[in-house]
This record gives structure tokens, sequence and C-alpha cells, in this order.
């Protein structure tokens, strides 16, 4: 008998789902033994928790383009799903969740495990259904991949566990109120309105200091971005979800953008007289051009996000690609490269202020820059790195320099702990060829990444391989960006109570897992730890002990964080490490003015 549940997954099979990412339970029995019996075709691949499942789902959905897809069971299971579809909807990735629910016959009864759950979906779906009908189930699994991809965004198939074990209807009688959908979808063309193109090229044109600022909606740009920066002579910044838009060894890209940012970026914005923004809604207003300063151009696919982050003088509803193809024969190419040049000299020396400032070593600790700045010459070609959320994530921002070909992505408005690690597993089962190295704080590991290493020693033999995948701990002992933003933001010294976290032995854990753990505690041994990661037959957790008072520097000190940093440092128990770090390093930043230092 070919059942509701095994329908479901030819369904999805046909809409070109491979893997399913999830955790079992009652609430979806009839959909486990569909698995059993689809024989891997779709595969079922079992997370630790519901909320790495739905991660994995948005990780493979950021890495591949492709819809990402998770299952969870009723109730509890289902709860679990929503910070990691949270991370898909806010970073607007296409996910379709799979949700099991109690029999019809109890709804509404306060049955054990009964959640309101096209209530609980109904914020973060763009489309929530439930099947309460076995010939309902065609349209549903297929409205819901067509929702997911068009709005780039989440869509919930919610089924009863009675109507997973009923008879399949593949076709639904033909009677009124049936319908009749088909698998497929289509990226469409979309344009701009041509008055507006015309626009934007007068303004662009016009300006002598352009700036641009790039995100993930230029992904599939990157020629018509170059050409574009080309002939305006512009830097192109990029935001933390464009990170591989651009390559970082072009001379004009400025790198990051914001808190985390550069040096040359914010010295772009802020001298800038232009800002040509495309499908980037970074929301800083702080670290853009001050409102006037400069005339403004955006891009944006979605016209409800057009000219909200900074006002606009042109505003170009439409595909980036298609967009600066139908831009690129109104602009004029720039004479004057003395903008260009400026940037060019900024970036170099950005780019030997980080240098710099990761070769300073204190106390015979390792700086945590030097981590990220060790790896970044030897990244292997086609790398997928993923970071978490926290302090580690500005050392991945600034010195990890990224050449053609790579892939990077991370929690980008959501911002939230967790998804480096199952990002990187996603990555892996994606693309099992290709190297992966995700940088993950002790706080995030600490949280659920060690409970991931058991999924990939479950998955030992499909995760390993002559490419290295790399789990890099950042090991301090303090949940360190939350540290250092009390003391910015706050103005209060670090409370220890809030703050510390357990010493473990990532590594040692790895090792006992059947994985290959290193530890590297020793400045002069940062490059060799990723030599003998990097040539791992199997997944690594390589453990840097590193030091918790290296303040991630902003580019520029807003004059009201300044104040607070410094009220909080006067009772901070780091008082003593944290100021004399903190002097050495926004020292390093100046030392080429110093006399007797020779110019770049």
């Amino acid at each position: 008998m070919n059942l509701v549940a095994d329908f479901v997954l030819q369904r999805l099979s046909e809409w070109g789902v491979q893997r399913v990412y999830g955790y079992p339970g009652d609430g979806i029995n009839g959909l486990l033994g569909a698995f059993d019996r689809a024989d891997g075709d779709p595969e079922f691949i079992q997370a630790r928790h519901e909320e790495m499942a739905a991660f994995m789902a948005c990780g493979h959905a950021k890495f591949t383009g492709e819809v990402g897809c998770c299952i969870a069971t009723s109730g509890p299971g289902a709860v679990h799903l929503l910070n990691g579809l949270y991370d898909a909807k806010l970073d607007h990735q296409p996910v379709v969740a799979v949700v099991g629910q109690q029999k019809r016959l109890s709804l509404g009864t306060h049955y054990q495990q009964e959640i309101a759950l096209d209530q609980l979906f109904a914020d973060v779906s763009e489309y929530c259904q439930m099947v309460v009908h076995p010939g309902q189930a065609r349209h549903v699994i297929d409205r819901a991949f067509k929702t997911a991809l068009t709005t780039r965004g989440v869509a919930t198939i919610i089924i009863p566990n009675d109507i997973q074990e009923e008879e399949a209807q593949p076709s639904p009688p033909r009677e009124h109120g049936s319908v009749f959908s088909s698998v497929g979808w289509s990226r469409p063309r979309v344009l701009p309105d041509l008055d507006e193109v015309r626009r934007a090229a007068d303004v662009l044109n016009a300006g002598e200091k352009v700036a641009m600022l790039v995100g993930q909606g230029a992904a599939h740009a990157e020629a018509e971005v170059t050409e574009v920066a080309e002939l305006l002579g512009a830097g192109v910044a990029k935001a933390l979800l464009g990170r591989d838009v651009l390559p970082d060894d072009l001379p004009y890209v400025t790198g990051p953008i914001g808190l985390l940012g550069s040096k040359a970026s914010d010295n772009m914005m802020q001298g800038c007289d232009t800002l040509l923004m495309v499908g980037s809604s970074f929301p800083y207003s702080e670290w853009l051009p001050e409102e006037g300063q400069a005339r403004g151009v955006e891009i944006d696919i979605d016209g409800r996000m057009i000219g909200i982050r900074y006002p606009m003088d042109a505003h170009l509803v439409g595909d980036s690609r298609e967009t600066l193809r139908a831009l690129i024969p109104l602009l004029q190419r720039k004479e004057d490269r003395g903008w260009r040049e400026k940037i060019e000299k900024d970036v170099r020396e950005w780019h030997d202020l980080c240098d710099r400032w990761a070769g300073e070593h204190f106390d015979k600790t390792i700086n945590p820059q030097a981590v990220a700045a060790e790896l970044s010459p030897r990244l292997p070609d086609d790398v997928v790195l993923t970071a978490d959320s926290g302090s580690g994530t500005n050392w991945w921002a600034r010195h990890l320099l990224l050449r053609e070909g790579m892939r990077a992505s991370l929690s980008g408005t959501l911002a939230t702990m967790g998804p480096g690690t199952p990002y990187a597993i996603a990555a892996r089962f994606a693309f099992p060829d290709r190297p992966v190295i995700a940088f993950i704080g002790d706080g995030a590991f600490q949280m659920n990444g060690m409970n991931e290493m058991i999924t990939v020693k479950r998955y030992l033999d499909r995760l390993s391989g002559a490419a290295p995948l790399v789990f890099c701990v950042f090991n301090n002992q303090d949940l360190n960006q939350v540290t250092w933003e009390q003391r910015a933001m706050s103005g209060d010294p670090k409370y220890p109570g809030s703050q510390e976290i357990p010493d473990v032995p990532y590594a040692a854990y790895a090792e006992l897992l059947g994985l290959k753990g290193i530890v590297c505690d020793d400045p002069k041994k940062v490059g060799s730890a990723w030599d003998e990661a990097l040539a791992a037959d199997r997944p690594v957790v390589l453990e840097f002990k590193v030091d918790a008072e290296i303040a991630p520097i902003p580019p520029h000190i807003m004059k009201d964080q300044g104040k607070k940093a410094i009220k909080a440092a006067l009772h901070d128990p780091e008082l003593t490490g944290i100021a004399t770090k903190g002097v050495r390093q926004k020292l390093t930043q100046y030392a080429e003015h110093l006399p007797g230092r020779g110019k770049k």
C-alpha cells in the first residue's frame, strides 16, 4: 500500500530534495517508516536536536541555492525548529519544514503534545498549512516549495500522524474543490523601470567619490559588480552575508563594514559623495554616510526593502545582475582615478595593520587574531567557510582574505549563536569533495556544537575524505562578544557570573568520538597547528587557547561608546590586561605615522 507518508517523500524527491535533516518522534512515525521504504531518496539525516536540523537546512540553502528541508515531530520537536527557521527567514533562505501533529480526532481537546502549530509557525512562515485530507498533500507540498523559492523564505507543512498513514491520493478525485498542482518553478527576470535606471545612471555619473556596498543579493553578479566598480572608480565594501561576492585580493575591495569592519570601508563611507548599495539590507546607519552627505542609488529585488537604510535618489527594484546589466551601458568611465587610488592605499594599509595586530601576543598567550591570520594564506581552494556568532566572527571577517571560488556565510540578520557547526556539516554533505572550515567560540561550541560532533561521528565515513573538515574552537572561557558589548554599550564591567564558562577539553572530547583533536596554546605553533589540521584524513576539532582580553577594536570609536568603555574599565576585573593590550593594539594602528616609520 502506498501511504500519504510515502507520497510526501516522493514529492520532496521530485522537488530535488536529497536530504531531510531532522530528529525522530512519534508525531512523525508514519514519515519515518516511509523514509525506511524510500531507501535514501530522500535520505533522513539525524541531527542531535531539531534546532540543528533547521540550521542545517538553512545552511544547505545558503551554500547550494536549493531549498533546504527539515522535519520534526509534533509538540516539543516543532518548537525546537523555530530558531533555525527564523535564521532562514531573516537571511532570506528557502527552507521547507515538515512537522507532525496529533491525530485529527484529538485536536482541540488539550491532548498530549497538542500545540496550535499553525499559530506557532505563522510569523516565521511565508506559507503554513495543515494537510487534513490525503488528496490535499500534493498541492500543499507544491505550494510550499513554490512559496519558499519565490519569497526566499520559510514554508511549513503540518501533517497529523493519522493522515500520514492513510492511503495516498496522488491524483485527487475530479470534483469541485479538488486542485491539481505540478512540480516546477523558474526564476523570473526582475527588471527595474527604465526611467529609474536612467535616473540612477545620472546620479552615479555625477558623483566624484563613489562607494559601493554589496550584500548576498549580489551573489550571482560578480562580473557586473566588478565592471561597475571599474567604470565608476569605486571601492566595494561587503556586508557579512556578501563576503563571497567578490574576492578580497581585488585591490579596491575594502572588506567588511560596521563594528567589525575595516578602516578602509569606514574611510570610504565617511569620504564618499555617492553611495551605490547592491543587494544588501545592512542596517547600521552609523557606519553609512551621514544623511545629506551622499546621493544614493540602491538595487534590491524586494521593493519593501528599497530605500529604508539610507535616503536614496534612485530606487531600482530588480535582480542585481539584470539591473546592473541594464545600468552599465549608461555609465561613464571616470577618468580621474584619485578616489580609487586613495581607496586602494587604505586597503593596503588596513591589511598591513591587521597583520601587525595579529602578530602581537601578550603573556605568551595566543592572540585570537593570529588564528585567522595564519589560516588566511593556507586557505584551500574552493573552501567553504562558516562562522558562529561571537568575538571570533570579528577575526573571521577581518583577517580571512577570500579568493575566487571560496564560499562563506554565517547567521547575518538573526546573529544567533549555534549555526556555525551545523552549517559546516550541511556544507560537507552538499559538497563532499570541498574543504569546509568553521570558526566557533567556546560558548557556542558548548551550547550545541559539541553535540553535533556526535552527528559527525555517526556519519564519519561520509564526512571524512581527502578534503579537510575542521571545526576551529576559540577557547577563552569567556562569552567574549557579549563581554565587550557590555563594556562598550552599557558601560558595565565584565560580570564573571554570567560571562565566564568552564574550560572544557574540546580536542580530547573529539578524540573520544573517533575524530582528530588538536590543541594549540603556543603563539609560535599556530601555523603548524593549522597545517596539521588541514592535512588530517578525518574531521578535526582544532582548539586554540586564546587571549580573552584582545578587544575587537571598531574602525572608529563612537564618542558615547568610548565613554562607556572607559567607565566600565575602571571597575573591570580584567582592567590591567584590557588596558595594556588595548593601548598596544591602538598604538599599532597609528604606528605608521610615528617618526622613523617609512611611508608605504
